[in-house]
């Protein structure tokens, strides 16, 4: 029979023994944090029971077993892979009973767990704190019989103790951790509201969600309420596949999430008979409704291959992220939207574009007697500013220039319009106040709200150089000769304002190389930076530096003097110029 190595107390009087508790106490309250404590713990106690394999384990609920969490010659995959059920092994009946057990040669114990061929003893002690299982202290011999009763009475003594230390350091550890989870949950929610592209969005969810903790799937389910069906919009997947396609609201975890609007935790998914299998070895789940003042936008789902994954605390944490990316996502499908509606406005925009340079001339005519040149500067992509040419026989022709109120798209479709209507009533030649009074006469009749056109309709005649206008509201032209600046004054309502209006006619006879210019108010009414005008006597400056230019550099100078007086200013109003200088 094999004597016991060490068949005596450990200590030799009861002094001996207070010196001893007196350390296990200071062991226990020196530091909360976790490792520490648990170094201190092991160190403290196999000074005087010494072991060839120790290990202290915790109970965790949520795995309904016993995990080693410090360990003293264990081979590390024991460490990272053993759990022990309660009522298996020597640790787990010890964990199971609440009761220490002693084990003096385990060749002899059928339900020993053996991590090692040369063990022969074992002894191990569970810990209570608050009447609840904290997890046992585990001692491992080489030596048959090596610990005694009397090991075990210290350990009972000092379990308590050690089992309340651990229990505290659990807590703060778990409430030190929900504080940084919250930190991060903060810093993450604020990422988000920064991001409005869809895609980027929820890849940027699914690397934020993976800091807390690990997945094998991840998905963002967007609910289709019309329908109701969850449809899949981001998949992240650790074998790279697509997941499912869409889910009726009325099934599987992610539809219960949905439909009853409260986060769903699935433990043990082959149990679970909501559970809709996307990929082989899926044991656990987590659906989390993600809502937006109290409606549904859709559900986040995670899965794991190990069973019971996903904690209580796991599910508190998403569903604290939930309204955040709800909120993110619904911003970032708005803009979505809008990005796509202002695409296709673009896109109508430039064919509108394109439409309109094919009803304004494309090219200056060649009309007998007068040199033309135009300079045209939208405000946006299309113009409400038009202007218009029809030659007749014997050397006479018509000039329309004319602005539509307002901006963009309306006043360019106004515009096109009255571009049409002058095309009409232009094919013979009439005097301007005729066509003018036509025009209008044609434009109330199609009253449109608000809109009307300021307009300057000339009649030239180049055999005797005569030029005939009528005005209707529009900047009467600017005649350059020589070094003077004439003024061609005439008054009239804007075409399309009211009805059955007349309009005055005046002439001026013009002699060669005489210049006249045209141009709509957004040139004169043009804004600096300060908010200054433009206005005629910076114009007629302008003029006067380069009336004997040719004609198209003319119309270049002067909108370059108006883009440098604007400097950083926007453009708020269409600019368009019309040169016409009369030849030999």
């Amino acid at each position: 029979m094999t004597t016991p190595r060490r068949s005596r107390s450990r200590f030799r009087n009861r002094a001996e023994l207070l010196d001893y508790l007196l350390e296990v106490s200071a062991a226990t309250s020196e530091t909360l944090d976790w490792e520490r404590l648990l170094a201190n713990i092991a160190r403290t106690i196999t000074r005087v029971i010494p072991a060839q394999l120790f290990a202290i384990l915790l109970y965790s609920e949520r795995r309904q077993g016993l995990r080693i969490r410090y360990s003293m010659g264990h081979r590390r995959e024991i460490v990272d892979r053993l759990l022990i059920p309660l009522g298996e092994g020597v640790t787990g009946r010890a964990a199971m009973t609440r009761e220490p057990l002693l084990i003096r040669d385990v060749r002899k114990e059928p339900g020993y767990l053996n991590a090692l061929d040369a063990v022969r003893c074992e002894m191990a002690i569970p810990m209570i704190a608050r009447d609840k299982l904290v997890g046992v202290i585990d001692f491992q011999s080489t030596t048959v019989g090596d610990y005694t009763p009397d090991d075990v009475a210290l350990m009972r003594l000092i379990a308590a103790r050690i089992a309340s230390a651990i229990d505290n350091a659990r807590l703060h550890r778990r409430v030190d951790g929900q504080h940084r989870t919250l930190r991060t949950l903060t810093n993450i929610s604020q990422g988000f509201s920064s991001i409005l592209d869809v895609d980027e969005l929820l890849r940027t969810v699914a690397e934020s969600v993976r800091t807390l903790m690990n997945y094998d799937s991840f998905a963002i389910y967007l609910l289709d309420e019309q329908n109701q069906v969850l449809r899949n919009r981001f998949t992240h997947r650790a074998d790279g596949g697509k997941g499912l396609e869409e889910i009726p609201v009325s099934v599987g975890v992610t539809g219960s999430a949905a439909r009853t609007r409260k986060p769903m935790r699935v433990e043990d998914t082959l149990a679970d008979p909501r559970y809709i299998e996307s990929h082989p070895n899926i044991r656990s789940e987590v659906a989390v409704p993600l809502m937006l003042r109290d409606r549904v936008v859709g559900v986040m789902d995670l899965e794991s291959s190990r069973l019971n994954h996903y904690s209580i605390d796991h599910m508190r944490s998403l569903s604290l992220l939930a309204p955040q990316i709800a909120s993110a996502i619904e911003n970032a499908r708005l803009y979505e939207e809008i990005a796509e509606r202002e695409s296709r406005m673009d896109r109508d925009l430039q064919a509108a574009r394109k439409l309109q340079s094919l009803l304004l001339p494309n090219e200056t005519p060649n009309l007998e007697g007068l040199d033309i040149a135009v300079g045209l500067q939208p405000a946006r992509e299309i113009s409400g500013d038009l202007f218009d040419f029809f030659e007749y026989d014997n050397g006479q022709a018509a000039i329309v220039f004319g602005d539509s109120s307002g901006k963009g798209a309306a006043a360019a479709l106004y515009a096109a319009l009255v571009g049409g209507l002058l095309r009409s009533l232009g094919r013979r030649p009439r005097p301007p106040s005729q066509l003018m009074r036509a025009l209008n006469n044609a434009l109330t009749e199609r009253k449109a709200e608000a809109q009307y056109v300021t307009l300057l309709a000339m009649f030239w005649d180049a055999r005797t150089r005569k030029l005939t206008m009528a005005n209707a509201g529009g900047l009467p032209p600017i005649i350059c000769r020589g070094d003077q600046l004439l003024n061609l004054d005439a008054e009239g309502v804007p075409v399309g304002l009211l009805e059955k209006r007349e309009y005055d006619e005046i002439s001026a006879q013009l002699e060669p190389g005489d210049v006249i210019v045209l141009t709509s108010d957004g040139v004169v009414d043009a804004l600096s930076e300060d908010g200054e005008e433009y206005g005629y006597d910076r114009l007629a400056r302008s003029l006067r530096a380069c009336c004997n230019l040719p004609v198209g550099e003319i119309a270049a100078a002067i909108h370059r003097d108006v883009e440098t007086f604007r400097g950083n200013a926007a453009q708020f109003d269409d600019q368009t110029i019309l040169i016409l200088r009369v030849t030999e």
